[in-house]
C-alpha cells in the first residue's frame, strides 16, 4: 500500500495541486542528484555535510556575487528570501572581512505576509520579512550596507513597482541574482503550484510578475508553522504578497538552498528537493524551472536520499 493506491476516496483526494503526477514525483525520490538533460549547463547541486557548512557556503556565494559586481564596477540587483536565513550571517561576515561596500546593490525581497488585500505586517513586527532582513543582514553590514532607499520589500504599494525597477537596472547593465529556498509545495517565493490553473498556457504563466494577497496552500502554512513559528499554526497568515515567474525566471544567476532536515533523521524537504531536480519544467510544480537557470543549489546531504520509511 502507498499514497497512489489509497488516495481515491480519502480525505487527501483533490488536496494536492492539479497537474501533479504523484507516481512521477515518487520516481524522482529515487534519483539522488544525477544530472538531467534539461538542466542548464551552468546549474549544479552542491552537497553540504551539515547545516554549518550549508550556511557558510551559501553565505560565501552571496557575498562573492556582490564582490564580483563591485570589482567589475557594475550594479547588482538581488531577489532575496527570508528562509533559509543562516547564510546572511556569513554573507555579512565575508563582506565585512573583504571591506566590500554594497552601495551598488539594489535588493528586492521576494515576498511578505499579507491579508487577502495585500496589506502587510508593520515593519516593526518581528514576524515581518522586512524586520527579519534588517536584523539578519542589513544591520550587520554597518556602514557597508545596502542603502535603505535601494531596499525593496513586497508591500501592497511597492511590489507592483518591482518589474519596472528591475527592468531599469538590467537596462543599465546590472545582473539579476536570485536567492531562494524551495517550499514543501515546491514553491519559489510564495508562488504556489496551485496558481497554474489560473493561466491559459505556460507562456502566460511565465510572464506573471507578482500577486498581492495570494492564497497559500495548507502545507505551506504548516511548513512555516514548523520552521518559523515553533509549531504555532495560529500565528501564520494564510496569504502573502509574492513575486512570480515573470521576475524570478529573469535571473542571470541563482543561489538556492535546501536545508529542510529535522532531528533524528526526520525531514520535510527531501521530496521537494528531488522533485525540483528531476521532474522536468512544469508550471504545476514551480520549482522545477530552477535547474534551467545557471547557478548553484546548496543542499544537506541527507535530503538526496534514500527517502525511505524508518522508525524515529
Amino acid at each position: 500500500m502507498d499514497f497512489m493506491s489509497t488516495v481515491k476516496g480519502s480525505n487527501l483526494e483533490g488536496f494536492y495541486p492539479q497537474g501533479w503526477d504523484m507516481a512521477k514525483i515518487d520516481a524522482c525520490c529515487e534519483k539522488g542528484v544525477a544530472r538531467e538533460d534539461f538542466w542548464n549547463e551552468k546549474f549544479s547541486p552542491v552537497e553540504c555535510a551539515n547545516i554549518n557548512d550549508f550556511d557558510t557556503y551559501m553565505g560565501h556565494e552571496i557575498a562573492l556575487q556582490i564582490k564580483k559586481a563591485r570589482d567589475e564596477g557594475k550594479k547588482l540587483a538581488m531577489i532575496l528570501p527570508v528562509g533559509p536565513m543562516g547564510m546572511y550571517r556569513w554573507a555579512s561576515f565575508f563582506l565585512t572581512e573583504w571591506n566590500v561596500c554594497c552601495d551598488h546593490v539594489t535588493t528586492f525581497n521576494m515576498d511578505e505576509w499579507a491579508d487577502g488585500e495585500g496589506n502587510t505586517l508593520p515593519n516593526t513586527n518581528p514576524a515581518s520579512f522586512e524586520y527579519s532582513m534588517k536584523e539578519a543582514f542589513f544591520n550587520k553590514l554597518g556602514a557597508l550596507t545596502v542603502p535603505p532607499e535601494q531596499r525593496n520589500f513586497a508591500t501592497r504599494t511597492n511590489l507592483p513597482t518591482y518589474p519596472e525597477k528591475i527592468a531599469k537596472l538590467k537596462a543599465e547593465g546590472a545582473r539579476l541574482v536570485l536567492v531562494y529556498g524551495i517550499g514543501r509545495m515546491c514553491h519559489i517565493a510564495f508562488w504556489e503550484p496551485t496558481f497554474a490553473v489560473d493561466y491559459a498556457s505556460e507562456d502566460e504563466w511565465k510572464k506573471a510578475p507578482y500577486r498581492l494577497g495570494a492564497k497559500l496552500h495548507p502545507l505551506t502554512i504548516e511548513q512555516n508553522a514548523i520552521t518559523s513559528f515553533k509549531s504555532r499554526t495560529t500565528l501564520v497568515p494564510c496569504s502573502a504578497n509574492t513575486i512570480g515567474p515573470g521576475l524570478f525566471l529573469q535571473a542571470d544567476y541563482a543561489i538556492g538552498g535546501a536545508d529542510g532536515a529535522l532531528s533524528r533523521g526526520m525531514g520535510w524537504q527531501g521530496m521537494s528537493f528531488l522533485t525540483t531536480l528531476h521532474y522536468g519544467p512544469d508550471m504545476h510544480i514551480t520549482s522545477t524551472f530552477i535547474p534551467t537557470l545557471p547557478g548553484k543549489l546548496f543542499y544537506l546531504k541527507e535530503l538526496a536520499g534514500p527517502l525511505t520509511a524508518e522508525c524515529n
